[in-house]
């Protein structure tokens, strides 16, 4: 009997044991997540207030101080010429699609690929016999009514066989000009509809090219100047290209550049040169252009009005008013205004950053030099 008694307080000591070790388990839990807690969100504050201000909530704060560089620059001249950058592919000066006028069987095919033509030469033919039989059967008939016929089926009849001897000569198919055969697409025994293309003439004693050139240097170019042009496939020279062809219209691009799409010949090219094949070229204006040029950074512009700052020969300074253009790179053109070349003009810059309290202070790690045109 004293047995049981003995067993249930062994019961009751070994779960007050396990409660108090889950209780520490707990505590120990919620005491690692507190302080992972505290560990981001000190991290963001750091983050944030780094990115805020530049430095560490720890560190010392540096004063910044505006430092005014002051630099001299001159106004110069340049003499260039203007050179137009172009690329295309070539083609024959001139190409006819042969295209059979008449349907019917295809009795001969007089050239093949490669076959030099002259105009007027004949280069397929079509089975003619119904066209043969009509002429014939009209004539006959043109015969019979200038003996017994009246004057108007005298004019109809005529017109008749007109119209049929246009037929027959529809079965044949011509060269236009004197050229090359570039490509055959029929062959003896096939039928062909009205309209269809058997064949292809090219001219390769000139080549042309279309090029695309911005609107901008349009005032440089002119009929008849001169293009230089470089081919892979033709890599011991260039070759040169003449100005052709101006068109009266223009065309806006997609990127909102109005240009012109002017034409290029090159006459006598090497037989190296195929058409399809591209180049690589440039036209150069004649003569020379005197440009006077200042750096840009040394422009103020406020309200839509220009100016620099000129340093006199007694060393003080006069705003003066300018019109320029600027040509990329950091360079300006003057257009307008009391400079001449040789006067000199003042730009200024301001830096109001750490780094410019330690130049002016001779500490360490300084920054770059500044850039002078």
């Amino acid at each position: 009997m004293n047995d049981i008694p003995n067993e249930l307080n062994t019961e009751h000591q070994v779960r007050n044991q396990l409660r108090k070790k889950l209780r520490r388990q707990r505590t120990k839990r919620l005491i690692t997540t507190f302080v992972i807690l505290a560990l981001i969100v000190f991290g963001l504050y750091v983050y944030t207030f780094y990115k805020e201000n530049n430095r560490f909530p720890w560190a010392e704060v540096k004063e910044q101080v505006s430092s005014v560089k002051e630099v001299e620059a001159k106004v110069y001249e340049n003499v260039f010429s203007t050179t137009i950058d172009l690329s295309g592919y070539v083609e024959p000066i001139e190409i006819q699609k042969v295209i059979l006028r008449a349907a019917g069987a295809v009795t001969d095919v007089f050239v093949k690929e490669g076959d030099q033509v002259k105009k007027g030469d004949v280069l397929i033919a079509l089975d003619n016999t119904s066209q043969l039989y009509e002429v014939a059967n009209l004539q006959a008939e043109l015969e019979r009514i200038q003996l017994t016929g009246s004057e108007r089926e005298l004019e109809l009849t005529e017109l008749r066989l007109k119209s049929a001897m246009n037929r027959l000569d529809y079965t044949k198919a011509i060269a236009n000009f004197d050229g090359v055969v570039a490509e055959v697409n029929v062959s003896v025994g096939d039928y062909f509809d009205a309209g269809s293309s058997a064949m292809t003439i090219i001219d390769r004693s000139r080549l042309k090219a279309t090029v695309e050139i911005d609107e901008i240097d349009m005032q440089y170019v002119k009929l008849g100047q001169k293009a230089t042009l470089y081919f892979d496939s033709y890599p011991d020279s260039s070759l040169e290209g003449e100005l052709t062809y101006i068109p009266m219209l223009g065309r806006y691009t997609n990127q909102g550049i109005g240009v012109m799409d002017v034409e290029l010949t090159i006459s006598d090219p090497p037989t190296s040169i195929a058409p399809g094949y591209t180049f690589e070229g440039s036209i150069t204006s004649e003569g020379e252009t005197k440009l006077v040029l200042l750096p840009q950074s040394a422009v103020t512009t406020s309200r839509g009005s220009s100016s620099v700052t000129k340093k006199l020969a007694d060393g003080s300074t006069v705003k003066v008013t300018v019109a320029v253009k600027y040509l990329g790179e950091g360079i300006s053109q003057l257009l307008s205004g009391d400079l001449k070349v040789g006067d000199t003009v003042v730009i200024r810059r301001t830096d109001t950053t750490a780094g410019a309290f330690a130049a002016m202070s001779g500490g360490a790690g300084g920054g770059p030099g500044m850039r002078v045109f």
